[in-house]
C-alpha cells in the first residue's frame, strides 16, 4: 500500500467550498470510492482540504511512524549500511 504521502502526490482533485456546502456526504462517498482527496477552493484560493476517514488515518499512522525514535534509528542504520538494492531486486524480493 503506497504511503499517504505518495496517495496525496497523485490523488488530489478540486472543489469549491459552494459544491461542499451543497453536498459534504456526497463528497466523502466519491473519495472513499475513489481514494482522492479535495483541495476546498473559495475564490479560486485554497482554504481547507476534505479527505476520507481512511486517508485520514493513513495520514496520522504515517506521522506516528514518522515521529517514532526507534523507526528513525532504524533508517540511519540502514543509510550507513554499504548493501544497495536495485528496483528489480526490490521488486522480486516483494514479489512485484
Amino acid at each position: 500500500m503506497p504511503s499517504i504521502f505518495h496517495r496525496f502526490n497523485r490523488d488530489e482533485d478540486f472543489t469549491s467550498i459552494q459544491e461542499v456546502q451543497a453536498g459534504v456526504t456526497r463528497l466523502l462517498d466519491r473519495a472513499n470510492r475513489s481514494g482522492t482527496y479535495y483541495r476546498v477552493l473559495k475564490n479560486n484560493k485554497p482554504v481547507g482540504v476534505l479527505l476520507s476517514n481512511d486517508a485520514w488515518e493513513d495520514f496520522l499512522e504515517d506521522m506516528e511512524a514518522l515521529a517514532s525514535q526507534q523507526y528513525k534509528k532504524t533508517i540511519a542504520v540502514a543509510r550507513k549500511q554499504k548493501k544497495r538494492y536495485t528496483i528489480e531486486q526490490v521488486k522480486k524480493h516483494l514479489g512485484l
